[in-house]
C-alpha cells in the first residue's frame, strides 16, 4: 500500500492511497489532477473519502464519479455528494487495511478524520483540523470543538503520521517562531521547510508536539507569550489555545 500526495490548486493535497491497481482519493477538490494520477499509474478509483464540505475538498467529486461510475463517496451528513454517510467510530475497509472514522469538529461542525491502520502503522487523514505547526480556522464549528479534536489527536501514539490537506507548513512555522522564538526545533523545521522542494508532509505526532503551538498550549512559556501578545490573563489551556488561534488569524 502506497500513500501519495497529488497536488491541486496552489497548496492542496489530494491524498491518494493505492494498492493492487485500486485507489482511494481523499478530498478531491479538483478532478483533473486526481484523474491524471490514476491514469498515469493504471489505477481504478475504488472509494472517495471526504473530511468536510468546503469546495476545495469536494469540488472534483462529480467529475470523478462521471469517469468512475458507482464509486462510493464517504462523508458526514453535510456532504451533498456523499453516497455513504459516515459517523464517529465507523470503519471502512480498503486494500486489506481498516480505517476508523473520527469526529474532529472545529474547523467545521461536522469535520471528520480517517485513521488508517496498516502494517506501516497509523495514518491520520486530518483534512483541515491539524496542519503541520498549525490548525484550521474556525468556520461553522467552535474553538472548544477544535481544542477537543486536538486533545483527541494528542492521545494517539507519538509515531502516528498525520496527512493534512494543505501545504501551509512554512507559514505556520513562522507563526510558531513568533510564539516561541527560542524553540530550536521550530527554527530547524522552518529552515527545512523553506529548503524543501518536496512536500513537508506527512508529519509524526512526536514532531508536532515539538513545533506546533496548538499542541503546546499547556506549556508555561507558550501561555506567557500568548498573554503578553494579547495583553490579558488566560485562565485555562483552552483559553491559551483560543488566544493562539486569534493571534494566528491576524499574523
Amino acid at each position: 500500500m502506497t500513500i501519495t500526495p497529488v497536488k491541486a490548486f496552489g497548496d492542496n493535497y489530494i491524498w491518494t492511497i493505492h494498492a493492487n491497481g485500486r485507489a482511494v482519493c481523499i478530498d478531491p477538490g479538483e478532478a483533473a489532477p486526481a484523474a491524471d494520477f490514476l491514469a498515469q499509474h493504471g489505477l481504478s478509483l475504488d472509494q472517495i473519502w471526504i473530511t468536510h464540505h468546503h469546495n476545495n475538498h469536494t469540488g472534483g467529486i462529480r467529475d470523478l464519479q462521471a469517469q468512475f461510475p458507482n464509486t462510493p463517496v464517504y462523508g458526514n451528513s453535510d456532504i451533498a455528494a456523499a453516497t455513504q454517510t459516515v459517523s464517529d467510530g465507523q470503519t471502512l475497509d480498503f486494500g486489506g487495511a481498516s480505517a476508523t472514522v473520527w469526529a474532529t469538529p472545529g474547523h467545521t461542525a461536522h469535520h471528520v478524520s480517517y485513521l488508517l491502520e496498516n502494517s506501516d502503522g497509523l495514518h491520520v487523514f486530518c483534512g483541515d483540523t491539524l496542519f503541520s505547526a498549525g490548525c484550521g480556522r474556525v468556520f461553522t464549528g467552535t474553538i472548544a470543538q477544535l481544542f477537543a479534536s486536538f486533545q483527541r489527536y494528542n492521545s494517539l501514539p507519538p509515531e502516528t503520521l498525520f496527512y493534512p490537506a494543505h501545504e501551509y507548513t512554512a507559514a505556520n512555522l513562522r507563526f510558531a517562531a513568533h510564539i516561541e522564538p527560542d524553540n530550536a526545533d521550530i527554527q530547524t523545521a522552518l529552515f527545512a521547510a523553506l529548503a524543501a522542494n518536496a512536500p513537508t508532509l506527512p508529519v509524526t505526532l512526536a514532531h508536532e508536539r515539538k513545533i506546533n503551538p496548538f499542541l503546546r498550549a499547556h506549556l508555561p512559556q507558550v501561555k506567557a507569550r500568548a498573554e503578553a501578545l494579547c495583553s490579558w490573563k488566560l485562565d485555562s489551556e483552552l483559553a491559551v489555545f483560543a488566544a493562539l488561534r486569534e493571534l494566528k488569524n491576524g499574523f
